[in-house]
């Protein structure tokens, strides 16, 4: 029997699509197609939504109109735009476009760190130290990710402990909450488990959320493990979007659509429309030549 007892009632749905989805896109994208795929996200029901990257466009010269980007936003409300912000410099310029939080990130590999950032982990983090300071000092809301958490291309299987480790680090440094990042989707039921286990012994649930990239088609299956587990923070890109630049093979992450589908078939309250936030995918697709990836869009869309 199921048991629906250890399952939250709502989930938060952190939209990645326009940040994390489409960093990697070879072809740069009109200003125009990247506000009207936030304001579509919005107009479903997405809450969360990050928007950008305070990067330098010489390594993600997708993310070179974020500042523009933030300044054009019609925002809703109710709605949290927020950017990546990978160090000092990068803070600064968020809060000149008057982002609504801010997020780091780091690996639970030593080797993935030196290959995407090019520092230790150990220095990636004190990098961090900065940010978070004047984070605190100007009242703005730090995210923390953290990827290969169930695997690296270059390590192979990464302890729990590692991870436990990172986490922890970044959450006393002052991030109100810790993505796990499965970064290249060689996640299994069994790991995520395993995973989650060793973090929930001194990590509360709900510092936690889960971020799953779906190459070998396990994320809805661990995103599953990661509610039992009491998680309810989901991260997901709407249609599919994205992948890792530096994991060959490495598909996009979790489509939006399939999750809230899921959830919705298990009375869990994401206060997304499906049919809206479908729309939104589809639209976005069509100005990057492509169809969604997402199953329930292909699905909805033959019916």
């Amino acid at each position: 029997m199921f048991n629906r007892t250890t399952l939250p009632s709502s989930v938060k749905i952190v939209e990645v699509g326009p940040r994390d989805g489409l960093q990697n896109e070879k072809q740069l994208i009109p200003l125009e197609a990247k506000l009207q795929l936030v304001a579509d996200l919005a107009t479903a029901g997405v809450k969360w939504i990050e928007t950008g990257s305070f990067v330098s466009p010489r390594w993600v010269p997708q993310m070179a109109d974020s500042a523009d980007l933030f300044a054009n936003l019609l925002r809703h409300a109710d709605v949290c735009y927020s950017a990546l912000t990978p160090n000092l410099k990068g803070f600064e310029a968020a809060l000149l476009a008057d982002v609504d939080e801010v997020a780091i990130f780091g690996s639970a590999s030593e080797r993935f760190s030196q290959k995407n950032i090019n520092c230790s982990i150990e220095e990636s983090l004190r990098r961090f130290q900065p940010v978070l300071e004047q984070a605190k000092a100007k009242n703005v809301r730090v995210r923390a990710y953290v990827s290969c958490v169930l695997g690296c291309p270059y390590e192979g299987n990464i302890q729990p402990e590692q991870v436990a480790y990172v986490a922890n680090t970044m959450l006393d440094m002052g991030c109100y909450e810790v993505s796990l990042g499965d970064t290249i989707g060689v996640g299994t039921p069994c790991k995520t488990a395993e995973l989650l286990a060793t973090l929930l012994n001194d990590i509360p649930a709900d510092k936690l959320a889960v971020h799953f990239h779906d190459t070998y088609g396990q994320a809805l299956a661990n995103i599953l493990v990661a509610l039992q587990h009491g998680i309810s923070v989901i991260d997901s890109s709407v249609a599919g979007l994205g992948g890792c630049p530096y994991a060959k093979g490495a598909a996009g992450n979790v489509a939006t659509e399939d999750v809230v589908y899921m959830l919705n078939g298990m009375n869990i309250f994401t206060g997304i429309d499906l049919s809206s936030l479908a729309t939104a995918g589809r639209k976005i697709m069509h100005q990057l030549g492509r169809v969604s990836q997402s199953k329930v869009a292909q699905a909805m869309g033959a019916l």
